[in-house]
């Protein structure tokens, strides 16, 4: 079984900011793959369901970004059949709409992906990054809790809709099989 977090923050007022690309993919395969994210534990929304014929289990982190690790290690601890981890994140070092993967890894600077690898004690586990780019004017701690602009909306648009693609081909041929086509 798989476990597909996408990594955000809670609440209404976070709902289009950059740093919630991860729930927007995680909401795009739902829709996809008809998985309902209405089960709710006290650290995570979830759904379980099929990608690509393999049983999978969709989390929405209800933790805070600074704290994904809480919810991913408590969805891997009741959830024991789960093999395989993806891990779906914004990154402010790639232009908006770039997606890219990676198997395993340091955190990058990503406090999410961080507090992954301290609550799991591991780096490896797969990682879909999604560029938001980065402002020369803004701090980074203001800047991922900004929407997108008009001019890069459709561009996000389209790369939550090629991370969903990448969660698919990863789940049906593989880590190297999504690189190549992704990159």
């Amino acid at each position: 079984m798989w476990l597909v977090a996408g990594l955000g923050n809670p609440g209404d007022e976070y709902s289009d900011t950059r740093h919630n690309i991860g729930f927007a993919v995680i909401d795009a395969l739902a829709d996809r793959y008809s998985i309902s994210l209405k089960q709710k534990t006290s650290s995570y929304k979830f759904g379980r369901g099929f990608i690509e014929d393999k049983k999978a289990v969709l989390i929405k982190p209800l933790t805070f970004m600074n704290r994904s690790g809480i919810a991913v290690r408590d969805a891997l601890f009741k959830n024991d059949e789960i093999e395989n981890l993806i891990i779906i994140h914004d990154d402010l070092d790639l232009e908006p709409g770039v997606v890219r993967i990676k198997e395993k890894g340091s955190s990058g600077g990503h406090n999410g992906i961080q507090s992954i690898i301290d609550f799991l004690n591991s780096k490896d586990f797969i990682r879909i990054k999604i560029g938001i780019g980065r402002s020369q004017r803004m701090y980074p701690e203001k800047y991922v809790l900004r929407p997108f602009n008009k001019k890069e909306k459709p561009l996000i648009k389209e790369a939550v809709e090629a991370a969903a693609d990448a969660v698919q081909e990863i789940l049906a041929r593989g880590v190297s099989s999504a690189q190549n086509k992704f990159h």
